[in-house]
């Protein structure tokens, strides 16, 4: 069984100002069809702090701020979890040290480290999503779709999205556990548990 590691980059421009919900779900399943994987995973990995990879389903109505319905109501709730960043000192970071090391790596200006709010969400959400690839195909169910959200929404921004292929070349075989009975993960009480109690009728026997 020959087993394969395959590794693409993809390039993404953020807009600023508001964050950006890039659609990736094209462009991943084109790479995991040119892995020549048949049987494995995929990894789809942000290389920025302030960005999250998320599976969700496709909302389809755009609002005015070319925001799918369901991402402008993800980036509601995360306002009230984490407040944008609006006015200088609405977080402890960034401080006096870390503006400096802005400077020393040719930030254009302080103002580039006041994406404090981008960093919170991006550790809520996290950086990466792994799928299963079954038989060649991506395994996202009826519904989902890939996104990365770039969460920072000082300025535009020119960001990487890391894809890594993983698995076999060849078939698996049956994947049914257990001959594909289904769990059912409802209680189940014993007779005993279920079992007739005096004190359900003891007003109605006195």
């Amino acid at each position: 069984m020959e087993f394969k590691v395959f590794q693409k980059e993809l390039e993404l421009q953020s807009r600023g100002w508001i964050p950006t919900f890039h659609d990736v779900s094209k462009e991943v399943m084109e790479i995991v069809a040119a892995s020549g994987v048949k049987n494995g995973t995929v990894t789809i990995a942000s290389h920025h702090t302030t960005c999250s990879v998320m599976i969700q389903e496709c909302s389809h109505d755009l609002d005015s701020f070319d925001l799918e319905y369901l991402q402008h109501d993800l980036l509601d709730i995360m306002r009230d979890l984490i407040p944008d960043y609006r006015e200088e000192g609405d977080y402890r970071h960034p401080g006096p040290v870390h503006a400096q090391f802005g400077r020393y790596v040719d930030e254009p200006g302080n103002y580039t480290s006041m994406n404090t709010d981008g960093h919170l969400r991006s550790v809520f959400f996290g950086r990466s999503e792994t799928m299963t690839i079954k038989d060649g195909v991506l395994d996202g169910g009826e519904f989902a779709h890939i996104y990365f959200v770039d969460w920072d929404q000082v300025r535009a921004r020119h960001r990487q999205l890391n894809i890594t292929v993983m698995g076999t070349t060849d078939d698996v075989g049956d994947r049914k556990w257990n001959d594909g009975e289904t769990i059912n993960t409802l209680r189940k009480f014993t007779e005993e548990e279920k079992a007739y109690d005096r004190r359900y009728t003891l007003q109605q026997e006195r």
